[in-house]
């Protein structure tokens, strides 16, 4: 692996006071705070391949860029953005007043191609040193993939080398502007971050001590060409296959009614989809039914196979299919990656589509519909699968590293199938445990990687399901004290206020009621292993 240079800032005289507090692993003041002028030498920062482009002071408490919301009760910072070849651009915020010792990269969604700078304000404002990557692009919105048209490189970048590169000069910025090294470096990110998390994973385990890898769309190429591509083939049939927003609703419901209570109690959420067999037939459209309220022949086939998932013709499946339950609702629902706002809208479409033209084939003429799932996938696979798919289950260099890695996933997510990632981590357990029970093979992978998968939870968040909790915190109690996580507390919000609480149990773990109290109270669940 290659070893970032850097010149040193100078004038550092609190380095004694800043590796006492680092020594505590605690958030202090930096004694004497930085000044202007020691951000601003960074502009001069030796990094390989790489130029610096700024490095400038932030006063705070508020921080906007054209075009993006405010950002605001912001520390002051130094901000550096550099640009590595051929065009990784990283945005590096530093604290000026006070440091936590640590270093966090951020991850992207969609199509990469933007700064997240929302995940930076919440980097600095609880201490951290923090970095996030375009990962060498710009994209027009979060389903663009015209950059990537005869652009190899670009596609290499945004699959796996733009985060590396974001950390390594990220982690060197820091050392730099405070004469020492962070103690600690920590990924967070979801959808695409999670995808860029699993293959820091696996391919530079160096790179970070812990990460939280949320809906991570590792696998993909198959993602893109047997989820998305498959969805939006199945509701573009004809006409009738068109699933429109009002409809959801209507599916939402029915889903609900059928499965709620399997789990026991009646709340609104399936706790695990697996385990309801709903046929949306039964809601097909009678003679004189008013079409609001039911789904038509056509729709209900193209339900059941967006459910089903990606099969070729004998039959073999591709890819897992999407559970159901919480179809409908703002954000990351079914009405947005399946219906939009009319056929060919839904985000599923949008990005297949991008993928197929621009990614794939170069040609941005291509037909979404001309796709074979007998030459064109495997050929597909053979193409992209080394720079966009994280799929090594062989973690033996994080695990022997003393890394650490936590999975979240939302039940109910209509963009990455929570299969795909419970798929992934029965793959690891099968590579740590040759040779072992299946027991002693889950003992070993949950020494360092556990999953939580989140009950009624939509695509990184939303949905009726329990979708704010603290992944991070519990990945610094692992790390830092050695104090694994064996649930994660989580809370439902309706307009701002918390009206329900559950712990997230670790997979294959689910939260159980007790049987008394209310079912709205995390302290009446426990987690346990069902058979």
């Amino acid at each position: 692996m290659r070893r970032a240079q850097f010149v040193l800032s100078s004038g550092l005289a609190f380095v004694a006071a800043l590796s006492a507090f680092v020594a505590t692993n605690a958030a202090a003041p930096l004694s004497p705070p930085l000044t202007a002028e020691q951000c601003a030498a960074l502009k001069g920062a030796n990094l390989p391949d790489t130029t610096v482009e700024l490095a400038a002071v932030v006063s705070g408490p508020s921080f906007t860029l054209p075009g993006t919301t405010a950002l605001n009760d912001l520390p002051s910072f130094c901000r550096v953005v550099t640009v590595t070849k051929p065009a990784v651009r990283v945005e590096t915020w530093l604290p000026m007043m006070t440091w936590n010792g640590k270093f966090q990269g951020v991850g992207n969604g969609g199509t990469a191609g933007i700064i997240s700078y929302s995940a930076l304000a919440t980097g600095i404002r609880r201490g951290y040193a923090t970095s996030s990557t375009d990962t060498g692009h710009v994209s027009k919105d979060s389903a663009d993939s015209s950059w990537a048209l005869g652009r190899p490189d670009l596609v290499a970048d945004f699959g796996h080398r733009g985060l590396h590169v974001m950390t390594e000069s990220g982690k060197a910025l820091t050392k730099t502007l405070y004469a020492t090294p962070p103690t600690r470096s920590y990924y967070v990110g979801c959808s695409k971050g999670g995808q860029q998390g699993l293959m820091e994973a696996q391919r530079y385990p160096a790179d970070y001590d812990g990460l939280v890898a949320g809906a991570p769309a590792q696998n993909a190429t198959r993602s893109y060409l047997a989820g998305h591509l498959w969805a939006a083939l199945a509701t573009d049939k004809d006409p009738e296959s068109y699933i429109p927003s009002p409809k959801m609703k209507v599916l939402a419901q029915a889903v609900t009614a059928a499965c709620d209570a399997i789990d026991g109690v009646t709340d609104g959420v399936i706790d695990d989809p697996r385990k309801c067999h709903f046929d949306p037939g039964t809601i097909v459209c009678r003679a004189g039914q008013d079409p609001a309220t039911c789904l038509t022949t056509k729709q209900a086939i193209a339900v059941k196979q967006i459910w089903a998932g990606a099969t070729n013709s004998r039959g073999e499946r591709l890819y897992p299919g999407y559970m159901p339950g919480a179809e409908a609702g703002a954000g990351g629902t079914w009405e947005r990656y399946v219906s939009g706002d009319g056929p060919r809208d839904g985000r599923h479409f949008q990005l297949a589509d991008g993928f197929l033209k621009y990614v794939l084939f170069q040609n941005p003429d291509y037909d979404f519909r001309s796709f074979s799932y007998e030459t064109d996938l495997p050929m597909a696979l053979k193409q992209l699968s080394p720079m966009l798919d994280a799929m090594d289950p062989d973690l033996r260099p994080l695990q022997q590293r003393g890394g650490k890695l936590i999975v979240y996933h939302g039940w109910n997510d209509p963009s990455i199938p929570v299969l795909n990632s419970i798929d992934y981590y029965e793959s690891v357990v099968s590579a740590l445990g040759k040779g072992k029970s299946r027991e002693a093979a889950l003992a070993d992978t949950q020494a360092f990687y556990r999953m939580f998968l989140v009950p009624g939870m939509q695509h990184c968040s939303g949905g009726p399901g329990t979708d704010n909790f603290d992944m991070l915190t519990a990945l610094e109690n692992w790390v830092e004290k050695g104090q694994a996580p064996e649930s994660i507390p989580a809370t439902h919000r309706t307009a701002g206020r918390v009206d329900r609480s559950r712990p997230l149990c670790p997979y294959p773990q689910v939260a159980v009621y007790s049987g008394s109290g209310s079912t709205d109270e995390a302290a009446n669940f426990a987690c346990k292993a069902l058979g």
